[in-house]
């Protein structure tokens, strides 16, 4: 009885499958044959579109929280094709130029052809390249040597644009041609205009309330507040490139992003960037277009520098009254070669506890707010104000390498403290004639930084050899990466290597120029800021640095601070290091530009020979006994050396809040 009642069960879960089974087919069977053209219909019909929405891109300020690059509210206008018929497009163009031209306003305007009052076409001459763009075989497919009118007879009849005046099919097809360009479709909105004034927005608003597919809104404009406060190290923001776009496209940039594109915009892109969000819209058979889902953005984060400002300020101040001075000097003498090609300079100062860059000025320099509406001056100027000099300048570092070279010296036993070299004016070995400022006699060390003798230092680099001098060089920091975060140059470094790749031939007897700081040597003011900090440091260099730390665009929340790192070590014991920095204390207190400094420092000048007037160098730390800050100085041409220590002594009187000494 059991087992007959059991049977019946599996009948009745069988039958009941079978039967939701046959359900299932009669539905799939009733969706896919007999409904087949109603639900194609609602497929074809019924879409749905994904338009990104931008992010807002962190922001940068100095040490002090000072603003340097941040987000203010802007308006654009922008055309969106879900909403804008195809055929109402060349219209609605026309009055949006014509509303912006009348308040003033500039719209997005790339078309490389331009049309005068008399109705006549020519090429823009500084848009070669987008000429030629628009004529290859990708876009108008014409002839190298097509004509304006020519392109231009075309183009009107691509867009469709003929019974409009000239100016207008101009305006048409400039804003379509940048449409295509750009991918204009339902998920790529084109923005016609961005950061127009809030009157022009209003203007437009009010004018074209009544067109589906135009919106104003408002978004966030970079400014670049304090613009003329380290532009070098701040960098700008621009429209990404085919190659960075091609290089970029699978991280989700789009081919009319912005990005960085130098300073920390571009080498922290990656924190300021943030993450797009988007909107999803459907549009049904009936056109209506419904707003579908939502995503938020996320803001980048925000960039605080190590650059103070105020003595930023200090300084590029007192660099271009440095080149003044070097021109009035050769006035003053009579001489063009003392100083009358001197046109730049540049300063660094670190923190000796952490060797984060305090300031790093150049002379000239420029406004990042106006840099791209001063581009085409700045950058046929020809003193390259748009140059980074602190980082990438590098110049022969001269008598400024001594102390290095004194260093490795003394560890290496090749000199004592107690070695006596005489100098009487000139250097002969090894077929070598070189010339020392004055006749010194019999001297050490100690008189040999304090006088810079450049007898006692090549024949004390001959006795080194180039092998170790580069070594210690290296460990310095000179000659190599200081590991700051922005674009640097590596420098040069004489040797065998650099001979080598250079495919020119190293003989030993040039061991004792590269000694004095000449040869191939050559250096930024960074490499010899650095080189004077690991000084200070006892010989521990650690990585130079720009970047304090990264924090959430909100603020409240630390991403990470920046610790410091060693990178080297000069392996010089603290007995000889001791005794040089002795001798270049030595050194600044024989200097008369520093005879009513009221701090005790060390230092050492360096005046490098090179084709027109001598570069003016300078390298300290200071205070002498308990270092906190260490400085670079290059002054290209300046003739002498006091010009270079007038700088760091504006800026050491600027940090240490100094007064001059009084009078004896």
């Amino acid at each position: 009885m059991e087992v007959t009642v059991r049977k019946w069960r599996y009948v009745l879960v069988l039958i009941l499958m079978l039967i939701s089974l046959a359900l299932i087919c009669s539905r799939l069977v009733q969706w896919q044959i007999f409904q087949r053209s109603y639900y194609n219909e609602i497929a074809l019909t019924s879409t749905e579109y994904t338009v990104s929405t931008d992010a807002i891109r962190g922001e940068i300020y100095d040490r002090n929280g000072l603003p340097l690059a941040v987000n203010k509210t802007g308006y654009r206008i922008v055309i969106n094709k879900i909403y804008m018929p195809d055929e109402e497009l060349n219209g609605n163009i026309v009055k949006l130029t014509a509303l912006l031209e009348s308040c003033g306003g500039k719209w997005n305007d790339e078309l490389p052809i331009n049309v005068d009052s008399n109705g006549i076409y020519s090429f823009d001459d500084k848009k070669t390249d987008e000429i030629n763009t628009l004529k290859n075989k990708d876009n108008l497919n014409m002839n190298p040597y097509s004509t304006a009118a020519e392109c231009m007879s075309k183009l009107v009849e691509k867009y469709g644009c003929e019974n409009y005046s000239k100016k207008q099919q101009r305006d048409i097809i400039s804003v379509r041609y940048n449409m295509d360009k750009l991918g204009y479709s339902k998920s790529k909105p084109y923005v016609f205009a961005e950061d127009i004034t809030e009157r022009a927005m209003n203007i437009v608003s009010e004018n074209m309330q009544s067109v589906q597919g135009v919106v104003t809104e408002s978004t966030a404009v970079r400014k670049y507040e304090n613009g003329t406060v380290a532009p070098h190290i701040v960098g700008v923001t621009g429209l990404i490139s085919e190659e960075e776009y091609n290089d970029l496209k699978n991280k989700g940039y789009a081919y009319d992003d912005e990005i960085g594109k130098s300073g920390i915009e571009s080498a922290l892109e990656k924190e300021l960037r943030g993450s797009q969000g988007s909107m999803t819209y459907e549009v049904n058979s009936g056109g209506d277009v419904y707003v579908k889902k939502t995503e938020s953005s996320k803001p980048g984060n925000s960039v605080y520098l190590t650059i103070d400002s105020e003595l930023q300020k200090t300084a590029q101040q007192a660099l271009k009254e440095a080149v003044k001075e070097a021109n009035d000097y050769a006035k003053e003498v009579n001489d063009k070669q003392k100083g009358a090609d001197c046109k730049g300079a540049a300063i660094v100062v670190l923190d000796v506890s952490d060797f984060s860059v305090l300031c790093a000025a150049n002379y000239p320099s420029y406004d990042l707010s106006k840099y791209y509406s001063d581009y085409e001056k700045l950058a046929s100027d020809k003193n390259v104000p748009l140059f980074d000099r602190a980082f990438m300048g590098a110049l022969a570092p001269g008598s400024t390498f001594k102390p290095m070279v004194a260093s490795a010296a003394l560890q290496e036993k090749a000199i004592t403290v107690k070695t006596h070299i005489d100098c009487q004016g000139e250097y002969t070995k090894n077929g070598l004639h070189l010339w020392c400022m004055s006749y010194h006699g019999n001297i050490d060390m100690y008189e040999g930084i304090r006088d810079s003798c450049n007898v006692f230092f090549a024949e004390t680099a001959r006795l080194l050899g180039i092998e170790k001098m580069d070594m210690y060089a290296k460990r310095c920091g000179l000659g190599v990466k200081t590991g700051v975060e922005v674009l640097e140059s590596r420098g040069t470094l004489a040797g065998p290597e650099y001979s080598r790749d250079m495919g020119t031939e190293w003989y030993p007897s040039f061991v004792s120029p590269a000694g004095i700081g000449q040869s191939d040597n050559q250096f930024t003011p960074l490499q010899l800021a650095t080189y004077a900090a690991t000084l200070a440091n006892n010989g521990k260099r650690l990585r130079s640095h720009v970047v304090d730390k990264v924090v959430s665009y909100s603020g409240s929340e630390i991403v990470y601070e920046t610790q410091p790192e060693v990178m080297d070590n000069m392996g010089v014991s603290q007995q000889y290091l001791d005794e040089v920095k002795k001798a270049m204390n030595m050194a600044t207190n024989s200097y008369f530009a520093l005879d009513d400094f009221p701090m005790q420092i060390a230092g050492k000048t360096g005046t490098a020979e090179n084709a027109g007037s001598d570069h003016a160098n300078f390298i300290c730390f200071a205070p002498y006994d308990k270092p906190k800050i260490a400085i670079g100085v290059m002054v290209e041409h300046g003739a002498k050396s006091a010009v270079a220590i007038n700088v760091a002594k504006k800026v050491m009187t600027k940090y240490f809040n100094l007064q001059p000494k009084k009078a004896e």
